[in-house]
């Protein structure tokens, strides 16, 4: 799992090719999530679930917060209650 902020995204490859992406926009400190895509030949493996985590405890850790647009995201903060802190 990587952090690429110059294309504002977050990615997961799986044997070198990216399965997982999650993109945002960021204004000032806030990133707004606005798309997650998974591979088809990869879905169902949980690789959503492990990017989105692996997201907004980055966000978290630099100090910044998460507003979720993308329907995917907006589930999983409504079930993770744990980010609730970095929630705008």
């Amino acid at each position: 799992m990587r952090h690429e902020p110059e294309r504002s995204r977050y990615v997961i490859e799986v044997d070198g090719k990216e399965a997982e992406e999650a993109t945002y926009a960021l204004d000032g400190d806030v990133h707004t999530f606005d798309h997650t895509f998974t591979d088809p030949a990869r879905r169902g493996q949980g690789l959503a679930g492990q990017l989105v985590d692996f997201a907004l405890n980055d966000v978290r850790e630099r100090g910044g917060r998460a507003r979720p647009l993308c329907p995917y995201v907006v589930d999983y903060m409504d079930k993770h209650t744990v980010f609730d802190d970095i929630r705008v």
